[in-house]
């Protein structure tokens, strides 16, 4: 158990940074989901733009690598140019 009221701070503030991370994640993952069964072209491309923006944001928060969100990014451009 912590012996210092800091202590106590930082692990309530990471459980809701790890909550919250969780929940970002998830959300991406499931759009991500969305996007490579959409068939249709034009909502593909509005999609794509939505998950573009999780996906950087998700990077910029350290959630995930930067080099795998290049990498769904790339993937999912050509999975909709492909449509």
């Amino acid at each position: 158990m912590a012996n210092h009221k800091s202590a106590l701070k930082r692990i309530r503030s990471n459980e809701a940074k790890r909550l919250r991370n969780r929940y970002q994640h998830k959300t991406t993952r499931t759009f991500i989901k969305r996007l490579r069964e959409a068939t249709d072209k034009t909502e593909a491309q509005k999609l794509l733009g939505e998950v573009l923006g999780m996906v950087d944001k998700l990077a910029k928060n350290n959630i995930i690598h930067n080099n795998k969100a290049a990498n769904l990014k790339s993937s999912l451009t050509k999975r909709v140019n492909a449509l």
